[in-house]
């Protein structure tokens, strides 16, 4: 079994957290093809990317970009700001002149940060 997990290919969303560190350093341990890939989603209005230390920002991909360089595995940083701001934060700011209180992390979980993680998985190669 170590010889066909050796092959197999799998994306990691890496925060620049421990928990997903962890599970990069976990699954490259038990034989599997590591690519860590960081979302950027979100800067707050009057905050540079470069400022931003948040799970979202510039600092977090850093750390991963670290621990990345550290484990021997590819990294790969999504900048989709863009497409948070307009298929998120608008969303929220029209839902909510509606008299809604939408949920603006269950959104970006469902059609940003796995939806578009597991696009990208695809898109490597990657069965995990």
């Amino acid at each position: 079994m170590e010889n066909r997990r050796q092959r197999e290919r799998a994306v990691v969303g890496m925060s620049g957290g421990v928990d997903s560190s962890v599970a990069a350093a976990l699954l490259q341990r038990q034989g599997y093809e590591v690519i860590g890939v960081t979302i950027l989603v979100w800067t707050p209005p009057g905050v540079t990317p470069e400022m931003e230390e948040s799970c979202c920002g510039m600092g977090a991909a850093e750390d991963a970009r670290r621990v990345a360089a550290r484990l021997g595995i590819p990294h790969y940083v999504l900048d989709l700001r863009d497409r948070f701001y307009r298929e998120i934060v608008q969303n929220y700011v029209d839902e909510y002149r509606r008299g809604r209180t939408p949920n603006p992390c269950v959104r970006c979980n469902e059609f940003i940060k796995f939806g578009e993680l597991l696009e990208r998985a695809e898109a490597l190669g990657a069965r995990y």
